[in-house]
């Protein structure tokens, strides 16, 4: 072996960690166990768009996985309501608790049998991990409690029975009990998924992402592949007009202000003041907010919001023209609608025909010079555009999704991104300009992740981190972005034309050619994924299953996951969207049906009601030595193999 130790120094830097023969044998027989425990279970969420509440739950009850856990370990002990409310007090254990006490006569008794299935719920759960592993996610208050149970509970001797019996009793006795479950209920939780991955899409359309950052920033293992409107928000963090005008176009749309208001501060009365000064006799039709039945708005606010929503659109196309202009590479320069408008006739003019314009009440454009932002609108930009740069919390959540994720990750064989991957039609990888240089493939989407990055580091070259500054629209509604690809955006002709021909979006190939299996093979080399059972995993595109579409697609190698959260899109669809669970036995696809409210789910024991489709079972058992952190613990074991020969040798000295 002493010919292959070519790096003595990074050994030498090993040895202060494990300094002696004992240290470096004993993690070596730890990390050799630990590749003999089961594969831990990862969670696939997409396209979450800010609801919250729904996220919340899912992430509560693992997309069913805890549910399947006490059905499982409960069986026909435990009668049907039984199983249910046993569910409810694991997802939300504070509320249920103060419901329980209203209604149980012998708390006592209850008590100690749901401690007792608590603790199996919990010894089955943290069976994937080492105890070491176990112990640092037990709270401080109980963790000595509850690893003395774990490793008890299981013992049939008469004694040690009586001594977890006195300790539950005295858990009890002391008032400590509603901490416990409190405590017990989230420790299942924490256990029972190892990996969330999201696929993009936290923002826009529903009010709290905002809530789901902040949720994120307490979670202990995720990652994401940016969505399209990830990125329009980073864009606007970094301080690009038109996204900043995109995103809270977006939020009026909705009517869902709450997350730019009450989450980041973004002071929206200088535009609701310009609103009513400019648009104040207009009636906005096709700017009334799109609300969810039972959530309307008085109609005082709802034409102020109107209001405010036509006058950051006009914004928003002036400023995005200004950037077409600017940057002739993206050749977006024929989406430059407003040059295109008769304002005399009423017409706009596209690809040779005239099309009836549905209003051409727009005071702030000067028909010689339709892409000029007027004084008030420069006024305004200007204070909207310090808002969002000067926003701790807006931009400590950009930081948390930067730090946390990029274009495209491959785990496990599966290759995870949000959109696309730019196709030519004969299937192969297209080219697309990226600043000074032309990717495609893995480096395409490796290098817009960089350049992404470079929007906000100090560092960057100014002529670059400008750049980087305008791209973030071509990413948001470029042809060939990887997270739009399609033929244009047709957010001009739906606000003002009737005509429906021309709201149609062409996909770009990718979107036609990944049902194929050939197609999902070839991008699966591209990017290096190995392994019998690979697959692509994207969000983005709803399935829309009312229409028979089907999320499993090229005989199983692509799964699309659209979480189908927002609440829109619920009637296209027919569902609220799929999740993806894939743990030590295999993959399995969760469809969801849509989530009342969470005091539903606490008082009447109702959950997301979901549909289980196995797409693909292991013939064995995986085990984390089969994983990507197999062959991470396998290297580290190799490097200690060495070391152990270094010591052994007189290489390298023990301490």
């Amino acid at each position: 072996m002493e010919e292959e130790i070519k790096d003595m120094h990074y050994l030498k830097l090993l040895s202060k960690s494990f300094p002696t023969i004992a240290q470096a044998s004993t993690e070596i027989i730890n990390l050799q166990a630990i590749l003999s425990l089961p594969k831990g279970t990862e969670h696939f969420l997409a396209d979450i768009h800010g609801e919250y509440e729904a996220f919340h739950h899912v992430l509560k009850n693992a997309s069913g996985n805890i549910r399947r856990k006490v059905y499982e370990i409960f069986g026909n002990e435990m009668r049907e309501s039984e199983k249910r409310e046993l569910c409810a007090l694991i997802y939300y254990p504070e509320q249920k608790l103060e419901l329980i006490k209203e209604q149980e006569t012998n708390m006592k008794e209850w008590y100690l049998i749901t401690m007792q299935r608590l603790l199996r719920i919990c010894s089955d759960v943290s069976g994937k991990y080492t105890r070491s592993k176990v112990r640092k996610v037990l709270p401080p208050d109980f963790a000595y409690i509850i690893e003395e149970l774990l490793h008890e509970s299981n013992n049939d001797d008469i004694d040690k029975t009586a001594y977890v019996n006195t300790i539950t009793e005295t858990i009890i006795s002391t008032r400590r009990a509603d901490d416990f479950i409190i405590a017990m209920s989230n420790v299942i939780q924490r256990l029972i998924i190892d990996k969330l991955h999201i696929l993009g899409d936290i923002y826009d359309r529903g009010p709290g992402a905002h809530i789901i950052m902040d949720t994120l920033q307490d979670y202990h293992n995720w990652d994401i592949q940016w969505g399209n409107h990830d990125v329009l928000w980073m864009g606007a963090a970094a301080g690009n007009e038109a996204c900043i005008c995109n995103v809270i176009r977006l939020s009026l749309r909705y009517g869902n202000l709450a997350t730019l208001e009450e989450g980041y501060g973004i002071n929206l009365v200088p535009l609701a003041t310009v609103a009513m000064e400019l648009y104040g006799d207009d009636p906005c039709t096709a700017f009334l907010p799109k609300m969810e039945a039972g959530n309307e708005m008085d109609e005082k606010t709802t034409m102020l919001t109107a209001r405010m929503h036509k006058a950051i659109t006009v914004m928003q196309f002036k400023l995005e023209n200004q950037l077409f202009k600017k940057h002739p590479e993206w050749k977006m320069q024929d989406r430059d609608l407003l040059s295109k408008i008769d304002y005399d006739k009423g017409t706009c003019n596209i690809d040779g025909k005239e099309y009836k314009m549905k209003t051409c009440n727009f005071p702030t454009i000067d028909p010689n010079n339709p892409n000029e932002l007027s004084e008030e609108e420069q006024v305004l930009i200007k204070r909207l555009k310090r808002s969002f740069v000067v926003s701790e919390k807006l931009h400590r959540h950009i930081g948390m999704i930067l730090s946390h994720g990029c274009m495209y990750k491959v785990c496990n064989g599966n290759l995870l991104f949000h959109a696309s991957v730019p196709l030519n039609e004969d299937g192969s990888m297209k080219e697309v300009q990226v600043y000074k240089n032309y990717y495609k493939g893995k480096d395409l989407l490796h290098h817009v992740g960089m350049f992404i990055r470079s929007a906000f580091q100090d560092d960057t070259e100014p002529e670059e981190r400008e750049y980087a500054r305008d791209y973030f629209l071509y990413l948001w509604a470029g042809p060939d972005s990887p997270l739009f690809d399609k033929s244009k955006m047709a957010t001009f002709e739906r606000y003002f034309l009737s005509d429906k021909e021309t709201f149609v979006e062409d996909k770009g190939a990718y979107y036609t050619l990944r049902n194929k299996p050939e197609i999902c093979d070839s991008i699966l080399d591209a990017f290096e994924v190995t392994g019998e059972n690979r697959h692509i995993i994207n969000g983005h595109v709803p399935v829309h299953v009312s229409s028979g579409e089907s999320p499993i697609r090229a005989d199983g190698k692509l799964m699309v996951i659209d979480g189908g959260f927002s609440k829109p899109y619920h009637d296209e669809t027919g569902i609220s969207g799929y999740t993806l669970i894939y743990h030590s036995r295999g993959f399995q696809l969760v469809q969801h049906d849509l989530f009342t409210t969470r005091r539903d789910a606490v008082e009447k024991g109702t959950d997301i009601k979901s549909t289980t489709m196995i797409v693909e079972m292991s013939s064995h058992r995986m085990m984390v030595a089969d994983t990507d952190k197999g062959d991470t613990i396998r290297r580290k074991i190799y490097d200690l193999q060495q070391l152990l020969y270094a010591y052994r040798h007189g290489l390298i000295s023990e301490r």
